[in-house]
């Protein structure tokens, strides 16, 4: 995983991480067509964990939900913090798994995916699209990045896909033995969204239709709440908004539109 000396870019986290806490992408990472396509066909399939946090715990589960799509996985933590980079030296196994000193600019390496997660939350939504093409421009020529945020448990999590061509999807995901009403997740939405949920914009509309149809599927919770879920994204379906999921992946908690469909105005 050797690349070239580059002074790190980006500002510190907060380095708040839990076991556990980034299941949900986790999950998605690891059974994602786009994804697992990228993998399986990269001559040398290294990951980036930008921002892991104070504890390397949520890079090692990482590596473990990848290394079912291909064995040879290398996984790499990147953190600007030489402590938390010092403290996860205890996780290290060479070559399939290492930590050091990165940010943005991707330590000089060159992954076919990132993952950064709750690392944007205190930039500027205007600074978002600079650090996105950062993270691109140091990345393999088809690589993917995947940036978001969740809750300090991993219950409500948000995520877009970030192709060389732009943002592609947005990722809704929640523990559904617990949601109240879909729109809770707008608290968790992705730095370029968070701002936007507000009369007038798309994701605004999403999250405002998601809990009609929510509520007119209560009845479907006689089937439990993966069913009610479900049938909650079939109605927004049949209101005309596009899903790219299946619907196993709905009885999940998922729920994935085009970025087109949410795309600030």
């Amino acid at each position: 995983m050797a690349g070239r000396a580059l002074k790190p870019v980006g500002a510190p986290t907060r380095g708040t991480t839990n076991p556990n806490r980034l299941r949900r992408v986790d999950r998605w990472l690891a059974s994602d067509p786009a994804v697992t396509r990228l993998l399986r066909g990269a001559d040398e399939p290294l990951v980036v964990d930008l921002g892991y946090g104070a504890s390397p715990v949520t890079t090692v589960e990482m590596a473990r939900w990848l290394r079912t799509v291909r064995r040879d996985v290398r996984v790499l933590g990147l953190e600007l913090d030489a402590e938390r980079v010092s403290v996860a030296q205890s996780a290290v196994d060479r070559p399939w798994l290492d930590f050091r000193r990165g940010g943005f600019e991707l330590a000089g390496t060159r992954p076919v995916v990132v993952r950064a997660f709750n690392v944007l939350r205190q930039y500027d939504e205007a600074e978002v699209t600079g650090a996105w093409s950062l993270m691109l421009d140091a990345m393999a020529p088809d690589g993917l990045l995947v940036e978001g945020t969740c809750d300090e448990i991993g219950r409500l999590s948000t995520w877009v896909a970030v192709g060389h061509d732009g943002p592609r999807a947005l990722t809704l995901s929640v523990h559904l033995a617990s949601l109240e009403r879909p729109s809770t997740v707008a608290e968790r939405l992705p730095k370029i969204l968070i701002h936007r949920n507000v009369p007038g914009e798309r994701v605004h509309e999403l999250l405002s239709i998601l809990d009609i149809c929510w509520a007119t599927a209560a009845p479907h919770q006689n089937f439990g709440v993966r069913a009610r879920w479900a049938h909650t994204v079939h109605l927004l379906t049949a209101r005309g908004w596009p899903v790219l999921n299946r619907p196993s992946r709905w009885r999940l908690g998922e729920l994935t539109v085009p970025w087109s469909s949410v795309a600030p105005d």
